[in-house]
C-alpha cells in the first residue's frame, strides 16, 4: 500500500513539476551517460573530481561541436524547403494529379495553384514576422530571458555534480531501503541500470549511425535535402519502423520533385534498404540487443501516453519509465510462476 502512494505521489510531483524540470532530466541523462567513462577513470587511480570534470569537458566540447557544424547547414537547407514549396505544389497539379488520374482512372477535381502558392507564402511571412516578434518579445523580457539563460546554465551544472557525486548518491539510495528488501533491491536495480545503460547509450549510438549513413548516402545521391532528411530519420528511429518509412516516403517525393526521374527513385530506395539492413541486422542487435524487452506496439503506446500526460517532458521520459515497468514487471511475473500459488 505504501509503495503504491509513493508511486502514486512521485507520478503527480512529476507532472506538477515538469515545466522545470527539463534542465535537471537533461543534466542527470548527461550524467547517466558518461558515469561509466568517469567510474574507469577512477579505477586507473584518477581522482573522481578530476575524472568528471574531464567528461564533463568532454561532453560539452562534443555537443558544442554537434550544434555548431549541424545547425547552420540545417537552417540552409530548411530554407531551401521552403523557398520550394510554390514549386512543388505546381508539380503536383501538372505531373502528380494527372498520373494518378491516368493510372486510377479517378477524377481529381484541380485546385487553383496561384491562391494556394499565395497563402502558403503569406502564411511563411506571417510566420517569420510572428518569430521575429517572439525572438524581440524574449530579448525584451527580463523574466523569459533569465529563465532561458537559467536552464542553459542548469544543464552543465547538474551534470557536473551528478558525475561528482554518484557513487554517493546511489549509496545514500541504497541505505534508505529496509534491509529486508535490500536483495530484490539491489537485483532489480541492478536490472534497471543495465536496460536504461543499453536503451541510452545504445540508442543514442543507433541514432548517430543512422544519421551519418543517411545524409552521407542521400548527398551522395545528389538529393539537397540530405542532412534534413538523415536528422529526421535519426530521431523518429527511436520508434520502431517510423523513421524508415516518413523518412523514405519524404526522401521518394523529395527525389521526384528535384529529379523527375525513376533511376534516382531507385538509388533512393536501395539507400534505405541498406540503412534498413544496417539498423535491424548489425545496429540494433549489436548495440541495444533485447535488453529492453518492449514490443513495437508497446513503444508507440509509451511514447503517445507520455505526450498526452507531461508533453514534450513525457515523450522524453517515456521509454525509459517503460523500460523500468518492464523490468519489475519480468521480476514480478519470474516469482509469480515459481510460486506455490501458480502451481496449484
Amino acid at each position: 500500500m505504501s509503495l503504491l502512494v509513493s508511486v502514486i505521489l512521485l507520478g503527480f510531483l512529476t507532472y506538477a513539476l515538469s515545466p522545470i524540470l527539463m534542465p535537471f532530466l537533461l543534466g542527470a541523462l548527461f550524467a547517466y551517460l558518461g558515469n561509466p567513462l568517469v567510474d574507469r577513470l577512477v579505477k586507473w587511480h584518477v581522482p573522481r573530481v578530476l575524472a568528471a570534470t574531464v567528461v564533463f569537458v568532454t561532453i560539452i566540447v562534443a555537443v558544442v561541436g554537434l550544434l555548431i557544424s549541424v545547425i547552420p547547414v540545417l537552417e540552409d537547407q530548411l530554407f531551401i524547403l521552403i523557398d520550394k514549396i510554390p514549386a512543388f505544389i505546381s508539380w503536383i497539379q501538372a505531373v502528380v494529379i494527372p498520373w494518378i488520374e491516368t493510372q486510377f482512372h479517378v477524377d481529381i477535381a484541380s485546385f487553383d495553384v496561384t491562391t494556394v502558392t499565395s497563402t502558403i507564402t503569406s502564411d511563411w511571412q506571417q510566420t517569420g514576422q510572428v518569430a521575429t516578434r517572439v525572438f524581440k518579445a524574449i530579448t525584451h523580457s527580463g523574466v523569459i530571458l533569465f529563465a532561458v539563460t537559467l536552464n542553459l546554465i542548469l544543464i552543465p551544472v547538474v551534470t557536473f555534480y551528478l558525475l561528482r557525486d554518484w557513487p554517493i548518491l546511489v549509496k545514500k539510495t541504497r541505505d534508505l531501503i529496509p534491509r529486508k528488501y535490500i536483495k530484490p533491491y539491489t537485483e532489480i536495480s541492478h536490472e534497471c541500470n543495465e536496460v536504461l545503460g543499453a536503451f541510452f547509450r545504445g540508442q543514442l549510438l543507433v541514432m548517430l549511425v543512422l544519421g551519418v549513413f543517411y545524409s552521407a548516402a542521400l548527398g551522395i545521391a545528389g538529393l539537397n535535402l540530405a542532412l534534413l532528411l538523415g536528422v529526421l530519420i535519426a530521431i523518429l528511429s527511436i520508434v520502431p519502423y517510423l523513421g524508415t518509412i516518413i523518412g523514405l516516403a519524404i526522401a521518394i517525393i523529395a527525389t521526384l520533385f528535384q529529379f523527375a526521374d525513376m533511376a534516382h527513385v531507385m538509388y533512393v530506395l536501395g539507400i534505405f534498404v541498406a540503412g534498413h539492413i544496417l539498423e535491424s541486422l548489425i545496429l540494433a542487435p549489436l548495440l541495444i540487443g533485447d535488453r529492453i524487452g518492449l514490443h513495437p506496439v508497446a513503444v508507440i503506446f509509451s511514447i503517445l501516453a507520455g505526450g498526452k500526460l507531461f508533453g514534450f517532458f513525457g515523450v522524453l521520459l517515456a521509454l525509459p519509465v517503460a523500460a523500468v515497468i518492464m523490468v519489475w514487471v519480468r521480476y514480478f511475473v519470474h516469482h509469480y510462476v515459481n510460486s506455490r500459488y501458480y502451481h496449484h
